[in-house]
């Protein structure tokens, strides 16, 4: 190679190039790691044709597949930053996306609904394609005409690896720079904590365009050397069939709350099973509770977030609580602390929960000013979510600062929903919470102010909704009322409407 690129050693370096790494059956894709070096070096002389430098980002929004995956660690050999876009935006989100990012390449499916305004939009913008389908794609085929050899551009630890933008709860989608030391060292103190091995097989059913599916997943299995079950999607009873063939899993909630919908979820499929993981949502009690008594296994729960990768971790020697999500992770500073001081508390009090560690973001894209709200002066970074922790050490997190949704693992901001939904012209005003859902963890909920008593019409804003944001944004359920309640300051009480309807999904 003609210098160290940081990441790419760090995941591929001593791999042992005819060990399997992924399979995909409903494909029959298959792939060795002799297959990874290969291509991936296909690719990143296919982005080097394109013109795409050290440093210039790549926005991804395809399907998953192991095409996508390739292209990643293509994009890291190349020395350029991954920029993975939900599948779900819809073309006005991709083009905030674009025009935020300024990335030297747009890679989109080749049936894409985005690709014609987006070309409209950024006419200067060059866009690729890449089908769920293995070979198809003009950017697959491109990279199928380059030399299997590639020179992997040096990076450093402080270089930009990858992009992820996040949401919060006001004001637009925030980029987190994520650097070759923050994925590498979160990798290998995960690979570390939860004891994988070469001989370990995932059964992967995550997205790859966030932090769960792609770097805790995909990460540490390079970086261990073993090999993936690679799902495109999830599918209960393919992941049902497929647990024989496996030695880990690693979920969200969801999957686990319909697994235990399956029958077949027996103790004797799962009798041979090394190690099941949750994390992007909480893990109810009652799902923990239920999956022990059903499959003989306590999952295992950890907490992360996108500007921090992983930060705790149930222990895999020793007791895994349901309700917490455990100790730091090696390398990694937990703090709970008073939210307007950033002074520790004391053991139990709840406070905000504060990070400090390599696998901390360098900050958000082109927003210094809220980069530097966002630490304290010592170092930690407010993650916004509220926690404590016991006198054993075992962090639990009691909610957020701010009103974040989450919903099956992803993250929407209620000012986002609320803009679309009073730009109608019979809603006078609306609020846009989460509650308790009984398979996505949070359920949206829109509560709508009509205006002048002229009660909106629900499909005409379901409508609205659909235009305009990508489905796991849009409010499963709408609440009409007289008036949204407001405190003397005017602030609109949101915590009281979560208490109004925190039965929304139990009475659907």
């Amino acid at each position: 190679m003609a210098g160290h690129n940081i990441l790419f050693e760090g995941l591929l370096g001593e791999v042992k190039p005819a060990r399997p790494f992924a399979d995909n059956p409903k494909t029959g894709q298959s792939l060795t790691y002799q297959d990874v070096l290969d291509q991936s070096a296909r690719y990143a002389n296919a982005l080097v044709a394109l013109g795409v430098e050290p440093g210039d980002r790549v926005a991804v929004q395809v399907a998953k597949s192991l095409d996508m995956l390739l292209l990643y660690i293509g994009v890291i050999r190349a020395g350029a930053v991954f920029l993975p876009l939900n599948t779900a935006y819809v073309a006005k989100e991709v083009a905030y996306f674009l025009s935020d990012a300024e990335p030297a390449l747009f890679v989109c499916d080749p049936g894409s609904e985005v690709r014609s305004p987006i070309q409209d939009t950024f006419a200067s913008l060059r866009i690729e394609t890449m089908g769920a389908d293995p070979g198809t794609g003009s950017l697959v085929a491109l990279a199928d005409e380059q030399s299997a050899h590639f020179d992997t551009i040096a990076r450093g630890a402080q270089e930009l690896a990858a992009i992820l933008y996040t949401s919060g709860t006001t004001g637009r989608s925030k980029g987190a720079m994520l650097t070759h030391a923050n994925l590498l060292s979160n990798t290998r103190a995960l690979v570390d904590s939860w004891a994988i091995a070469e001989s370990d097989r995932l059964l992967h059913a995550l997205p790859i365009f966030h932090t769960h599916g792609l770097f805790v997943a995909c990460n540490t299995t390079m970086a261990a050397g073993s090999s993936m079950v690679f799902l495109p999607a999830f599918d209960a009873a393919a992941m049902i069939e497929l647990l024989p063939d496996v030695s880990m899993m690693m979920g969200v909630p969801t999957f686990y709350t319909r697994l235990l919908a399956e029958p077949r979820l027996t103790r004797d499929r799962v009798a041979h099973m090394r190690l099941f993981v949750s994390g992007s949502a909480p893990l109810l009690a009652e799902t923990h509770q239920q999956f022990e008594e059903r499959t003989g296994h306590r999952i295992l729960e950890r907490y992360g977030m996108t500007e921090t990768n992983m930060i705790t971790s149930n222990p895999y020697n020793g007791e895994r609580r349901a309700g917490t999500v455990g100790f730091p992770l090696p390398g990694v500073e937990v703090t709970v602390a008073d939210p307007a001081t950033g002074d520790p508390l004391p053991s139990g009090e709840i406070g905000s929960i504060e990070v400090r560690g390599p696998n901390v973001f360098e900050g958000y894209w082109r927003m210094p000013e809220k980069t530097r709200s966002e630490f304290r002066d010592n170092g930690f970074f407010i993650t916004g979510d509220l926690g404590s922790i016991d006198p054993d050490g075992y962090l639990t997190i009691s909610g957020r600062e701010k009103d974040l949704i989450i919903s099956g693992g992803f993250n929407i901001y209620p000012k986002e929903v609320e803009t679309v939904l009073d730009a109608h012209d019979r809603v006078l005003e609306s609020a846009v919470i989460g509650v308790p859902h009984p398979d996505f963890g949070e359920g949206v909920v829109a509560v709508i102010a009509s205006r002048d008593g002229d009660t909106a019409n629900e499909d005409e804003l379901r409508a609205l909704a659909q235009s305009s944001l990508a489905r796991f944004k849009q409010p499963k359920r709408f609440f009409f009322v007289d008036g949204l309640p407001r405190n003397a300051m005017g602030k609109v009480q949101k915590q009281e409407l979560r208490t109004r309807f925190k039965d929304a999904f139990s009475e659907a």
